[in-house]
């Protein structure tokens, strides 16, 4: 227990004052990064053949779903009008249909009649039961040809390379006429977003976090200074050089600033907050002494 006096009231007064007062202060932090893709994917055909045609070139830009190369397919395509053909046709279900009927009606005259015997109306009530099972058998064969159009529609769609991305293609490796089977076909890098990786010193772990904004200028002055949002953080310090990656965000909506370019990443860190949530303890320390 302590008791003030005006003077000392007065004086942590005034200085709590300029505490609240003084301006939160921050440290500008730059370092040399570089711009790259979001994401570079080497396409390759999920099925071996004969390269059709090749949809694109070097530096097209493109769209996810976007066709990119389409093998040679004639004989998918006879396979598939070969499976469409085989799922309408209801032929052998009608048959059955109608001799299920017939022995429904056979079988109804027989129970009719004393003078059959009871061998007869015995085989008359089996053949009820064989031709519904054969009707069933039919039902099953028209789901199984139904199964197998959509197989072919599937061994199709394996012709046509699509992009899994939206970008633009770096490199292409193949033209029509090639015959494929594991190698690459194109090179393709999602650029929007671009991402800037940089590599800074151990000190500023903790001072740089995930969701943090950062400055980006490029070293071509035609893009001016943009902005990026830190998304990973490195948790493990490089031992020899005592630094650690960080990743950052770069919006490219429009398409047009290109990966690859070296560039300046400016960090601005708050430190005010702390400082003063320190200097006001010092005080009331002080006073009690």
């Amino acid at each position: 227990m302590f008791i003030l006096n005006k003077k000392t009231l007065f004086i942590l007064t005034l200085s709590i004052f300029f505490l609240s007062a003084t301006p939160a202060w921050s440290e500008t932090a730059e370092y040399d990064g570089l711009i790259e893709p979001c994401e570079v994917v080497e396409i390759g055909a999920p099925a071996e053949g004969i390269v059709a045609r090749v949809m694109v070139e070097r530096s097209s830009l493109i769209k996810q779903g976007q066709v990119l190369v389409e093998l040679e397919s004639s004989v998918e395509r006879a396979a598939l009008a070969k499976a469409r053909t085989m799922a309408t046709f209801d032929g052998e279900i009608d048959l059955q249909q109608a001799q299920q009927a017939f022995a429904r009606r056979v079988h109804q005259r027989v129970r009719q009649l004393s003078v059959i015997s009871p061998q007869e109306k015995d085989q008359a009530a089996t053949e009820i039961i064989l031709t519904g099972h054969r009707l069933q058998k039919a039902r099953e064969n028209r789901i199984l040809a139904e199964l197998d159009l959509q197989k072919a529609r599937a061994a199709l769609a394996r012709r046509s390379i699509k992009s899994p991305i939206s970008g633009v293609v770096v490199d292409r490796y193949v033209s029509p006429g090639e015959y494929v089977n594991n190698q690459p076909l194109l090179r393709i890098a999602q650029i929007d977003p671009l991402r800037v990786e940089v590599i800074v010193p151990a000190r500023m772990f903790g001072r740089i976090n995930p969701g943090m904004v950062a400055t980006i200028i490029p070293e071509l002055p035609k893009y001016g200074e943009l902005t990026a949002t830190v998304t990973i953080v490195d948790r493990v310090i490089d031992s020899a050089s005592s630094t650690f990656g960080v990743r950052l965000e770069l919006p490219n909506a429009d398409q047009q600033m290109p990966s690859g370019l070296k560039c300046l990443v400016r960090f601005e860190i708050e430190e005010g907050e702390g400082m003063k949530m320190a200097a006001a303890g010092e005080g009331v320390d002080q006073t009690k002494n």
